[in-house]
């Protein structure tokens, strides 16, 4: 037979303050955890860009003039303060927007792609867990798009190839993000040799090593202690969310039992 339903309605009660209490620690944690990545994102995207333009196409930065340099160095800046105005944008759970008034630059991510605001009965494992999961989801977003934005910027510039292979360099960045390991060369770079025909006699073709920024998660974490630090910090706070979510499911059956085996003994009769 199960417990008294009010022992175990005390429980849950203990539980869900409990889980409260992780709440604001994950809250905290990750607003902490944020602010740090969009300073790293910021340092790692502007080295990527300087691999990228001394190493990878020298030539090409070469051709530019010293004010073309300038502006170009100066939209990469800006395309990593906007990334990490975002990531702190959604921690504080207000509205999605950008800066729009930056000529040349728009805003890294807009739109329905914004996680919920941090949900009002934050006593509920299974949603808070949706929560984080989402956050998650939207900083791997804001780095792909900003992966992107960095490199049309550098293709308009003319340090990149006018002609990049979009599908290809979005199925090699997912091939990269899915690898938990740390790529070899400079980080947050994609490089791949593919095989381009050539423009003036279609017959021939060559093949040709393609180099584009690709900011990846594990990497910018790799390269900041910090960051690093604050990462292992949210893990160990969603090991005790994880373990209280299993007491929770676990008493609301417990409870479930309770309640059932009360109804069968109030409508029963000889």
């Amino acid at each position: 037979m199960a417990r008294a339903i009010e022992r175990i309605e005390r429980d849950i009660a203990g539980l869900k303050e409990a889980i409260r209490a992780i709440a604001v620690e994950l809250q905290t944690a990750y607003a902490s955890y944020l602010n740090t990545l969009g300073l790293a994102v910021r340092k790692q995207l502007i080295l990527a860009s300087y691999h990228l333009c001394t190493q990878g196409y020298p030539e090409s930065f070469l051709h530019l003039s010293l004010n073309q340099r300038q502006q170009l160095q100066q939209a990469i800046r800006k395309l990593g303060q906007l990334a990490s105005e975002e990531l702190l944008t959604y921690i504080k759970s207000e509205e999605i927007g950008g800066d729009e008034g930056d000529e040349g630059v728009t805003p890294v991510i807009l739109g329905t792609s914004s996680p919920e605001p941090l949900i009002a009965d934050t006593s509920n494992p299974i949603e808070l867990a949706k929560w984080q999961q989402n956050l998650e989801e939207v900083t791997q977003e804001i780095l792909k798009k900003l992966s992107h934005d960095a490199n049309i910027l550098l293709q308009k510039a003319g340090v990149l190839p006018k002609k990049l292979p979009e599908p290809i360099l979005a199925a090699a960045a997912a091939a990269s993000e899915a690898s938990a390991e740390v790529m070899p060369g400079p980080p947050n770079l994609l490089s791949l040799v593919i095989e381009i025909e050539n423009e003036q006699q279609s017959e021939d073709s060559g093949l040709t090593q393609i180099m584009a920024i690709n900011l990846r998660l594990g990497e910018i974490e790799f390269a900041d202690v910090t960051l690093s630090s604050e990462r292992r910090q949210i893990r160990s706070i969603l090991v005790q969310l994880n373990k209280l979510g299993r007491e929770y499911q676990k008493t609301h059956q417990e409870r479930a039992i309770a309640e059932a085996e009360a109804a069968w003994r109030a409508s029963w009769f000889e």
